[in-house]
């Protein structure tokens, strides 16, 4: 059974990876333009699709020329001397290396897209842009490689193999029939300048954000735990949305011709809407078809307490308390739990299980309203990756963390129209504090406010300042002294009466005086 488990899992995302459109639908908008030589120039850019790995210069561009490899990539030892156009040799005879910066072109296929891009990032390109060898089938205009009738009949994706995390150059995909022209244009040893662009979505004084994830996600479990007390101080200002990620049985040939599930308990509806067993064991503990069936849940509680402000209180307050109390294999599909969780998050059982009922259920071989907007959100959306966290339609690369997450939203702002709370928290030391008293006690690196820089200046002045007229005085003081026992030491003067005083009676007088006189 745990083998079932693991090949479904490989057919389920394989089946999402085909689908997926690598720029998202309506995420960022990219870019890619060929400015030299201007015969490549389109005034609309070159269709591309975004790799859904590394972390792009969001709102800026890279320009730069681009150079062709003259291998596939897949060998952590890139050989920066060879491929086009053909660099002159050094005095030593070597081909000069590419020189830094530059967007590096390679062919597709060898090895993952992760692993070429990585290997460009070690050789020094600032950018990559991978070069589709098949045609799509689609494209009328594009001749296959020898002569051969092949096409592709699905666009692929740029995905991440699940060890992207290292990569911070961003990387395109570029469909056969232009990469070909660029190709054809280096190799005649001519330099095309090419230049990447990404766009911000316009900001306004409300930020959208979501997150994708499953019941069963060790990932998020913190976040979602931790995320209630932001999301309350962010009010009306930020929206919400969660999605859980479902996977497509039917696509996955987990439900046969008769409407039979023929995944197991991976599957509700007949094998309709699956989901990977969490345990990797099919007889014991959390099955698929449980994940699903709180998926649906968690839907739902969003429905009825979180869709209409944004903020949910009680779908957070849910999925925390769920997560304390069921997230184990004994209680994670008890209903007993459930209805704990319910009371002491202030949710009614019976408003979630009529939800449940009214958008299809997960019995027999109906299909479910709401799982199938999220199949359909997904795909538009272009997510693989789990946990996979958006603002405003921006994909959050890195860790999921409060603080990123919050650090995020509050650069999503139109300038000058966050919340107060995004200017009190920043860079605080003792963020979750911050959050819940809504005050700062100590900025950690991030660095300190105007007030208190300026009231350090001010304190640091005074004290020089205090110093100095002190020194000043004392020093004073100091000649005085030095001058007076000079002068009653060796100038003792014979009085008026003839008396001669004493030599401080002098330097009483006033030395100086006394000698003009």
């Amino acid at each position: 059974m745990t083998a079932l488990n693991s090949i479904l899992a490989s057919t389920l995302l394989l089946q999402a990876v085909s689908v997926v459109r690598g720029d998202s639908a309506d995420a960022v908008s990219s870019r890619l333009q060929v400015h030299v030589p201007h015969t490549l120039f389109r005034p609309d850019g070159y269709d591309h699709r975004e790799a859904l790995f590394g972390v792009p210069p969001y709102g800026g561009s890279i320009a730069q020329s681009i150079f062709y490899a003259d291998s596939d990539l897949c060998d952590p030892t890139v050989d920066t001397r060879k491929g086009y156009p053909i660099r002159s040799k050094d005095s030593k005879g070597k081909m000069e290396p590419w020189p830094s910066p530059y967007i590096l072109m390679v062919d597709r296929g060898g090895c993952s897209f992760v692993q070429k891009v990585r290997n460009a990032q070690r050789s020094g390109a600032a950018g990559v842009v991978i070069a589709d060898n098949t045609c799509l089938c689609s494209d009328t205009n594009c001749v296959s490689a020898n002569g051969e009738d092949v096409c592709q009949p699905a666009e692929p994706i740029m995905a991440d193999d699940g060890s992207g995390g290292d990569i911070s150059i961003p990387s395109f995909l570029m469909f056969k029939t232009d990469a070909d022209q660029i190709k054809a244009e280096v190799r005649a040893n001519h330099m095309v300048q090419v230049e990447m662009q990404w766009a911000l979505p316009q900001p306004d004084d409300r930020v959208e954000y979501d997150l994708w994830t499953t019941p069963s996600d060790p990932v998020s479990k913190e976040f979602q735990k931790n995320f209630k007390s932001v999301s309350q101080a962010l009010g009306d200002r930020a929206y919400f949305t969660p999605h859980m990620y479902v996977y497509d049985g039917v696509k996955s040939n987990c439900q046969g011709l008769d409407g039979e599930n023929m995944c197991f308990n991976l599957c509700t509806n007949n094998g309709r809407y699956c989901a990977t067993d969490p345990d990797n064991d099919l007889d014991h503990g959390i099955s698929g078809a449980d994940v699903v069936k709180e998926s649906l849940r968690r839907i739902c509680i969003w429905k009825h307490y979180g869709e209409q402000d944004g903020i949910g209180k009680e779908w957070w307050d849910y999925t925390s308390e769920f997560i304390e109390r069921c997230d184990n294999p004994d209680y994670f599909a008890n209903d007993d739990c459930v209805k704990d969780v319910y009371k002491h998050s202030g949710i009614k059982g019976d408003i979630v299980d009529r939800c449940i009922r009214d958008s299809g259920g997960l019995d027999q071989d109906n299909t479910n309203t709401f799982l199938e907007l999220e199949m359909s959100a997904q795909v538009k959306r272009g997510v693989v990756i789990l946990p996979t966290a958006f603002v405003n339609t921006v994909a959050l690369r890195g860790g999921l963390s409060v603080d990123t997450v919050f650090t995020a939203i509050c650069n999503g702002y139109l300038e000058g129209t966050e919340p107060s709370i995004c200017k009190q928290c920043d860079g605080c030391s003792d963020f979750e504090t911050c959050i819940q008293k809504k005050k700062c006690n100590g900025r950690g690196g991030g660095g300190v406010s105007m007030h208190t820089f300026m009231g350090s200046i001010l304190l640091i002045a005074a004290l020089f300042g205090g110093a100095a007229f002190w020194h000043y005085r004392k020093t004073r003081e100091d000649m005085r002294d030095q001058v007076r026992g000079i002068l009653a030491e060796y100038m003792p003067l014979e009085g008026d009466d003839g008396h001669i005083g004493s030599p401080m009676d002098f330097a009483r007088k006033g030395g100086t005086e006394s000698l003009m006189t």
